[in-house]
């Protein structure tokens, strides 16, 4: 389902991701979970494609997500 604002995102999104990132999450995950309508994988198609938009801007190091330079 589609996230209204980023406190409707999983937890584990909210509690790990910053601000900008969840931004970023939500808004990739809602335009591909419209585009994908119909498909029986279209949530999980949405995950995978937020988390690849996420990992453009911002990487993992420790525990932690930076925004890349």
């Amino acid at each position: 389902m589609p996230y209204q604002s980023n406190n409707d995102l999983p937890l584990p999104i909210r509690s790990h991701l910053p601000p900008h990132a969840q931004d970023i999450y939500r808004e990739a995950f809602n335009h591909s979970y419209a585009a994908h309508r119909g498909d029986p994988r279209q949530e999980e198609i949405g995950h995978r494609t937020a988390w690849a938009a996420v990992k453009r801007s911002y990487v993992k190091q420790g525990d932690r997500w930076i925004a890349r330079s």
